[in-house]
């Protein structure tokens, strides 16, 4: 299922890198580094870079939801050990109550 998917992107790619070579100047602008670059590397670069941030980005915000979820779980888990404790404690004091059997 996923080659239906990446073999025509990668294949889209390819063919935007074939067809664009024309080097072009990508210059720094507080410094004066410039660097010299195929035209297909630049926008590729600057595409991965993109969504690396993005990626970033999603997971910073990501982590305050997860951080939330495990102290809930935790919660959870520590009320399930206290209703144990209580329903044991209710079997105890509620099976001397019983008349004995005639």
């Amino acid at each position: 299922m996923r080659a239906l998917i990446a073999i025509p992107l990668l294949v889209i790619l390819v063919l935007f890198a074939l067809s664009n070579t024309e080097p072009v100047r990508i210059g720094f602008w507080p410094t004066d580094l410039a660097v010299q670059l195929p035209l297909a590397v630049a926008v590729l670069a600057g595409m991965g870079l993109a969504f690396l941030v993005g990626a970033l980005f999603t997971w910073v915000t990501a982590l305050g939801q997860r951080r939330r979820a495990h102290r809930a779980e935790a919660q959870v888990r520590a009320l399930g050990a206290q209703v144990e404790t209580l329903k044991a404690r209710l079997a105890q004091t509620a099976a001397p109550s019983l008349p004995p059997p005639p």
